[in-house]
């Protein structure tokens, strides 16, 4: 006697991070996609040069204080490109053998960017505490909270200053608020995960040498805190009634789903089945 093969449940850990959450928030389905169906998306070159400007800004700070030029980042660019392409093969794709002039044009593309960074501060007198720091706190709720800095400076009084890098530019007064949900969660993590609330949340965008300063308030992240149980709660039931339903917007022009999408005629996969599992300390989110 055929017995049906066993499908085992895809585990969808209780937890967010600001790109998960910036996710639902956007499109649920884009989130069920990216979350649960896990489905691949083609490497595109503008985020992986903001990838790239990343990896560079957080190397230069390995050089010793007085070495860190714009020469130098710029003399990392393509040590660094090795390497992520060693980290993710799917990289290699962005270009192919016959087009080595595009992709040495496109390293060139990264030259304003750190000039732009070098116009906004000088690195030669900094010393980040960290960069590239792992955060992650669980709430009473059992809810895990958790995402990746890009720098963190601690003053001799003990000030904290969240600092993250953007290589696009900065938003309209519109959507700074949008902007700032993602450094306010971070804020939210360390002062729960530190005990000290951040003085100064900084927001770089290279694209035109824009920083965006904000100081948060307690009342400001539990403010926060409500909004992510409350989006985790929209998320559960989604999880439970299996309906993620897209929303059609301005960013769809990006989105790598448009061939399953129903809002562009196609049609969404069949929903695994699911099992909702805690989060532990060394889960990424």
């Amino acid at each position: 006697m055929n017995t049906a093969p066993t499908i085992e449940p895809v585990r969808v850990r209780r937890a967010l991070s600001p790109s998960r959450a910036s996710d639902f928030l956007s499109c649920p389905l884009k989130y069920r996609y990216r979350t649960i169906d896990r489905l691949p998306e083609e490497p595109d070159r503008v985020a992986a040069r903001g990838t790239l400007v990343h990896s560079v800004l957080e190397e230069l700070f390995d050089a010793e204080a007085s070495e860190r030029t714009l020469e130098r980042a710029r003399s990392l660019l393509e040590p660094q490109w090795r390497q992520l392409l060693e980290d993710d093969p799917r990289l290699a794709g962005l270009f192919t053998a016959e087009q080595a002039a595009e992709q040495a044009e496109w390293l060139s593309s990264c030259h304003p960017l750190l000039e732009s960074y070098f116009s906004l501060e000088d690195p030669r007198w900094l010393e980040p505490a960290e960069r590239e720091l792992r955060v992650d706190h669980v709430l009473e709720s059992g809810l895990g909270l958790g995402g990746v800095v890009d720098r963190l400076d601690i003053a001799p009084d003990g000030r904290i200053r969240v600092v993250d890098y953007k290589s696009g530019r900065s938003p309209s007064e519109r959507f700074e608020d949008k902007a700032l949900f993602q450094m306010r969660f971070y804020a939210l993590v360390i002062w729960r995960t530190r005990g000290v609330l951040p003085t100064l949340l900084q927001l770089m965008y290279l694209g035109d040498r824009t920083v965006l300063h904000y100081e948060p308030t307690e009342s400001e992240l539990l403010a926060t805190e409500r909004k992510l149980q409350a989006l985790w709660d929209a998320i559960s039931q989604a999880l439970e009634t299996g309906e993620f339903v897209p929303r059609r917007s301005a960013l769809c022009r990006w989105c790598s789903y448009q061939e399953v999408c129903p809002e562009w005629g196609g049609q969404a996969p069949v929903m695994p089945p699911l099992a909702v599992v805690d989060p532990t300390p060394s889960d990424q989110a």
